[in-house]
């Protein structure tokens, strides 16, 4: 092997052991591994099975300190498929102008709803619209409706007022009282004294104990009657 052909072979190797050398550094250098979420946050997007066991909050509840301000401005989210201007034109979505207290996809100058949502039926009250909002999927399963909602039930609470101020301005649903269930059941508790506590009041009031009297059954191998008592007793017999 003359000269030449060496020194074609040595530039191979080094070649060949050059780009080795560059594939491990770089591999180490940007090295990269599985996030533990997928994909990227949206602000104000409900995340599929995420807290999905946080305590709801009822929509009445939120209604009477929304912002109708604030709504319009959430539904800037909803306005590149939706108008909701009165005559407004349907674009992807419809047109929402009236929308609250409506039959739920009817009308609409005869918008092409899917048939998901059509079957859904009743009208768009505000607890059907926080549903809606919240995920159009689980509302209807089957919608076109690619929104994936809304995940801040305040979010929810200023657009569904905001709505309500466009053409249909239904009177707000009476908040839930605060506190009522906890009260009547601890009034519940209050009136039915414990066995114990019903006791001590009808010895203290000279009512008959019989149903409360020591039923208990004596353990294995106790005796029944007292041994010195018995005695006794003898004695005065005799």
């Amino acid at each position: 092997m003359d000269n030449r052909t060496n020194t074609i072979a040595g530039w191979v190797l080094a070649g060949c052991g050059a780009a080795l050398g560059l594939s491990i550094v770089g591999g180490m250098m940007f090295h990269g591994e599985r996030p533990e979420k997928m994909g990227y946050a949206i602000e104000g997007v409900v995340a599929e099975g995420g807290e999905g066991a946080a305590a709801e909050v009822p929509i009445a509840s939120l209604l009477p300190t929304a912002d109708a301000a604030k709504g319009a401005e959430v539904f800037k989210k909803c306005a590149a498929c939706h108008t909701i201007n009165q005559g407004g034109a349907n674009g992807v979505g419809p047109n929402l102008y009236g929308t609250v207290g409506e039959e739920i996809a009817k009308g609409k100058a005869g918008y092409a709803f899917s048939s998901a949502l059509a079957g859904v039926g009743g009208k768009w009250d505000f607890d059907k619209l926080n549903a809606w909002l919240t995920s159009p999927r689980k509302f209807a399963p089957g919608t076109k409706m690619t929104f994936a909602g809304l995940g801040n039930a305040q979010d929810r609470a200023n657009v569904i007022l905001y709505l309500n101020q466009q053409g249909s301005n239904l009177p707000l649903p009476a908040a839930p009282a605060a506190g009522a269930a906890p009260a009547a059941k601890g009034a519940a508790a209050k009136d039915q004294p414990t066995t114990a506590n019903a006791a001590e009041a009808a010895a203290t009031k000279g009512a008959p104990t019989a149903d409360i009297a020591n039923t208990g059954t004596p353990a294995s191998g106790a005796p029944s009657v007292d041994p010195e008592a018995a005695r006794k007793g003898a004695r005065s017999e005799k």
